[in-house]
């Protein structure tokens, strides 16, 4: 089993052995026909005062948070310990799941389930990807107008699923 994951190795792969042999279609070439969804993972990292850790990508206009789209069979943890560890150039160990958005197609861009999990307090961090030209620290409304809205929504999910140790499900952003 190649899958890239966050979990314990050992457990993983017993776990691959005690599921079994993959599922025969039941009708031939309907997993073929199955529509593919985009999955992405992100992480919630602050500063010791509070405000959120955004990356300032060279490559497009808005704000993101740490992150990025999961490669071939990696897990979307898996995929923020990555995208953090090449972003950011540290290994950080993320904490709990804090929000699971789904948003939809958006002209190229396929519907994603977008995970955000708690990354906890990293003060003067630096970018370390050429892919980034910074990190900037925000509260979410000064954020606000350099981010996507539904970000905006997502984030705001993500620190009320922080304070109450519950995460949150969403659609575009918005708690369904």
């Amino acid at each position: 089993m190649t899958a890239l994951h966050a979990g314990d190795p050992a457990a993983f792969a017993a776990d691959v052995l005690d599921e079994g042999p993959a599922e025969l279609e039941h009708e031939p070439g309907v997993a073929s026909r199955r529509p593919t969804k985009t999955c992405a993972g992100g992480a919630l990292i602050r500063d010791s005062t509070g405000r959120v850790m955004f990356v300032v990508p060279a490559y497009k206009s808005v704000l993101d948070i740490p992150g990025g789209l999961t490669e071939d069979d990696e897990s979307p943890k898996a995929a923020a310990l990555r995208e953090i560890r090449e972003e950011l150039g540290v290994d950080l160990a993320l904490g709990p799941l804090l929000v699971v958005d789904w948003t939809p197609r958006n002209g190229v861009w396929r519907d994603c389930h977008q995970f955000v999990f708690d990354g906890g307090v990293l003060d003067d961090a630096v970018a370390h990807d050429p892919e980034l030209e910074s990190l900037v620290y925000l509260t979410l409304d000064e954020a606000r107008p350099r981010i996507h809205p539904s970000l905006h929504r997502r984030l705001v999910l993500a620190v009320a699923a922080l304070e109450s140790g519950s995460p949150r499900y969403a659609e575009f952003g918005r708690e369904v």
